[in-house]
């Protein structure tokens, strides 16, 4: 579904991405994980054709970008970042809001029809935000709005679900609850691909992780063999236990 080849990104003096090759299957979910300014957000505008390498290739859904309409590859890829929220009406009602996702669009300015608006109520639905369709997106939580942005992401019906630091920002409350709804996503057909540098958000629902540090991949694979003490030590520097909880990791650092 992505094939990422030999991805390098220089930005003036700065390596950003160094000798990145990364192949995400069918089925497969994904967490790429690092510290800040490791590259991670880079590969995921890559992914969705807002930046191109320096040197390598990126292949999307088996069409290779550079060859193809990425206006038209985005139809097929849901994003969730905090520049996209920013950018919404929060005078707008939360089911409207997640309707837009149909389209890509930022509000509507025309009736919506009658389907697209059961449509966007069983996306919220199905994040659990049914109670707050009517509401404005203005008077939500910083978690319900990001839940509300969920299913804005999945009106489209993507076969990419691309998510950047969702959880940045929430307390601990609101950020269990957005990963409760996360983790439902093995419901949907999409392929996940998760950006964050906490390792405890790494629910059931994600199989594979790619482990990233100054730009360059520690190491990629099944989550329980990249997800070792010796691998997060060369990520992050610092000396750390790592313990399951119900196919959850946690770390603690080592004084």
């Amino acid at each position: 579904m992505i094939e990422l080849n030999r991805l390098f990104l220089r930005r003036d003096t700065t390596q950003i991405l160094d000798d990145v090759s990364l192949t995400i299957n069918k089925g497969e979910h994904w967490v790429i994980l690092g510290k800040n300014g490791s590259g991670k957000t880079s590969i995921l505008e890559m992914v969705n054709g807002y930046l191109f390498p320096s040197s390598g290739t990126v292949s999307v859904l088996g069409n290779m970008y550079g060859q193809v309409d990425v206006r038209e590859m985005r139809k097929k890829i849901g994003y969730i970042s905090q520049s996209l929220m920013d950018k919404m009406a929060l005078r707008d009602p939360v089911w409207e809001v997640v309707a837009t996702g149909e389209y890509g669009y930022l509000r509507f300015y025309e009736e919506i029809p009658e389907w697209l608006q059961n449509k966007a109520h069983r996306m919220l639905e199905f994040v659990k935000l049914e109670h707050r369709a009517g509401h404005v997106l203005g008077t939500l939580s910083q978690g319900e709005r990001k839940k509300a942005m969920l299913a804005r992401a999945l009106m489209s019906d993507p076969e990419i679900l691309i998510m950047d630091e969702p959880c940045s920002g929430l307390d601990l409350y609101e950020r269990e609850h957005l990963l409760a709804a996360i983790n439902d996503l093995h419901q949907k057909n999409a392929a996940v691909v998760y950006v964050t540098h906490h390792i405890e958000e790494i629910m059931p629902v994600f199989t594979h992780v790619a482990l990233l540090e100054q730009g360059r991949l520690v190491a990629a694979g099944p989550k329980h063999e990249v997800l070792t003490v010796e691998n997060l030590h060369k990520a992050y520097q610092i000396p750390v236990s790592l313990e399951w909880s119900s196919d959850r990791p946690w770390i603690r650092v080592l004084s």
